[in-house]
């Protein structure tokens, strides 16, 4: 009598496989997402950061001592250039999505402020500005702001409505 020599897979052994990679996947997943959290939340500080810095060098060099009103402006480029204040990713619209974060930047608008060298005409620039990031998912706790001082603020839910143009909000704490 000849026994017969098993070849390939047993139908026990492919769900034994199938089980240790769904454990695996079960337990990885979380961290994955978390880890995209994190990396969204740098993404946003970081555009924080570069709006604080285009708005610095907008008033100082274009806008006559008035900030920006808008991304969109920051994304102008002026006459005899080729680079905008910000990336084109960031002032390609007033307001973006970038990295699972809305970003938008508003300023109120001062009557005396002149025209600027990249076309916003006179009285629309700012005597302070406002930016924030919020997240689009709502999982998410982390919400970011920044205003004409220069520091970013986080809180866990939306700084856009507290955030002056100048000053502290009244809820959040300051990045550090």
């Amino acid at each position: 009598m000849r026994i017969r020599q098993a070849h390939g897979f047993a139908l026990i052994d492919l769900l034994f496989v199938c089980g240790i990679v769904g454990v695996v996947c079960s337990v990885a997943l979380p961290n994955l997402f978390r880890a995209r959290q994190t990396a969204g939340a740098a993404s946003a500080i970081g555009s924080m950061r570069a709006i604080d810095s285009a708005e610095l060098t907008y008033a100082l060099t274009c806008g006559a001592g008035f900030y920006a009103p808008n991304l969109k402006t920051l994304g102008t480029a002026p006459p005899g250039s080729t680079e905008a204040f910000i990336t084109s990713s960031l002032g390609a619209a007033n307001t973006v999505v970038k990295s699972g974060y809305q970003i938008q930047v508003s300023a109120a608008a001062y009557d005396g402020a002149p025209p600027s060298c990249n076309g916003l005409p006179a009285g629309e620039g700012g005597r302070g500005f406002k930016a924030a990031a919020d997240p689009t998912d709502a999982e998410n706790p982390r919400h970011f702001a920044t205003n004409a001082g220069n520091v970013i603020y986080e809180d866990a839910a939306s700084l856009w409505t507290v955030v002056p143009e100048a000053g502290d909000p009244s809820s959040g704490h300051t990045l550090r």
